[in-house]
């Protein structure tokens, strides 16, 4: 029976504990590094694998003394060149190559089966042959490819980022070197999505901010939640006027970091928002949610988020299809209704790294930015621990739909992104 897929959060964690254990028992590994599905960032990841590249004389060793590792309930399907391990919190895979094939490896075991299959057929028309982490001519002989920019090159193509691989598509432009510079974690120069202790966070404001500051970030948004949210807590009405004074005060004590006063406010039953308009004009910035279905079908969903973003006060749309990645698809929405929305009325529309929803994802992604929908990507985070950490699933969710930093309002200065919360406010 096969193993129930994992979120791709616990994923993530499982794979990072692997990692740290590895190195922890000082095994003779040159490179450690994610694959599969993790490393393409899927939102749902059936199997947990880890390459290590390593010189052959240690393979042996090292698969002898992972089966021993603290966290090994028990080993199976092990070979030459890999082992699974069963823990507590899951299956993991670790695969060996040596430093001559890790590209080779790289690329063959961060899959997927469709792109490999591609990349076979191009190996196959030089008279090459890509196969089981390796690259080899007609005659058997290895192929060095240390890098995968050596094994792409060796097949006439571009460098495809692994979040572009989860299908062939990506091989036509590679071809033509016309694969785009996708948006990188360095970009975001602000985190406009994220949550304290106001409603359901963990942590203050203030450790909030001061984590933002630490990652580098220009500015971040404090958005807790509106008082009818489906959270834990919320923040109710007559607490807005305390946070906004904290976090006036925060401006003054905390330097080098812009902090916006925002909201998560709900799209109720019938479209409207969770706060009055007098309410909503005090806020920096302005999201809009919608979390619960209220029994409604399609239809009914994708008016009520049409009435948000027609809204002049609400700014982005966040994790619309409210999904839950290896549980639930989420709302089934018109989103061509809803990109064409958007674009007209300059409203940005969110991909959310929280581990939890991972939306929107992939191809929904890319037919937004086609649309000419801004995107924002954020981490949605509750603990300031996580910041970082999902921010990065948030960029590696965008890069699997070909976003590029001049489709993301939060890859802007602080200037910028003030205008075009100030552009639709204006119209409305």
């Amino acid at each position: 029976m096969a193993d129930d897929p994992l979120p791709l959060g616990r994923a993530h964690q499982l794979a990072s504990i692997v990692v740290k254990e590895t190195r922890r028992a000082g095994l003779a590994v040159d490179t450690l590094i994610s694959v599969g599905e993790l490393r393409r960032y899927e939102p749902a990841v059936a199997a947990v694998e880890v390459l290590a590249v390593a010189a052959a004389a240690e393979h042996h060793a090292i698969l002898s003394r992972f089966a021993r590792l603290p966290i090994t309930i028990a080993s199976r399907e092990r070979d030459d060149r890999s082992l699974k391990i069963v823990t507590e919190r899951g299956p993991v895979t670790i695969y060996l190559t040596i430093p001559d094939d890790a590209g080779a490896a790289l690329v063959w075991y961060t899959g997927s089966p469709d792109h490999i299959e591609a990349l076979q057929q191009r190996a196959a028309w030089r008279d090459l042959q890509f196969r089981d982490g390796q690259l080899t001519d007609k005659a058997g002989r290895p192929v060095r490819c240390p890098s995968e920019d050596d094994l792409y090159d060796r097949l006439d193509l571009s460098f495809i980022p692994p979040e572009l691989r989860a299908s062939d598509e990506a091989i036509a432009p590679a071809e033509r070197d016309a694969i785009p510079s996708l948006v990188l974690e360095r970009h975001m120069r602000g985190d406009l999505h994220t949550h304290s202790n106001w409603s359901d966070g963990r942590d203050s404001v203030d450790t909030m901010v001061r984590a933002a500051k630490q990652l580098g970030y220009e500015y971040v948004a404090i958005t807790d939640h509106s008082q009818r949210a489906w959270s834990s807590r919320r923040l109710a009405l007559e607490e807005v006027p305390q946070q906004r004074g904290e976090i006036e005060l925060l401006r003054r004590k905390i330097l080098g970091i812009e902090i916006l006063h925002g909201v998560e406010v709900d799209i109720l039953w019938d479209g409207t928002l969770d706060f009055d308009d007098d309410v909503l004009e005090g806020f920096d910035i302005v999201l809009a949610s919608l979390h619960d279905a209220c029994e409604q079908e399609g239809p009914q969903l994708t008016d009520r988020y049409l009435k948000a973003i027609h809204h002049p006060l609400v700014n982005v749309i966040t994790h619309p299809a409210n999904r839950s990645p290896a549980r639930s698809s989420g709302f089934d929405l018109d989103f061509e209704a809803l990109f064409h929305a958007a674009a007209e009325t300059g409203t940005a529309m969110e991909i959310d790294g929280a581990p939890g929803h991972l939306d929107m994802d992939g191809v929904v992604a890319r037919r937004a930015a086609a649309a000419g929908v801004t995107i924002a990507i954020d981490s949605d985070c509750h603990r300031a621990e996580w910041l970082a950490r999902q921010m990065r699933f948030g960029v590696g969710t965008a890069r699997r739909g070909w976003i590029e930093p001049k489709h993301v309002l939060n890859t802007r200065s602080i200037e910028e992104v003030r205008a075009f919360i100030a552009r639709k406010r204006s119209r409305g």
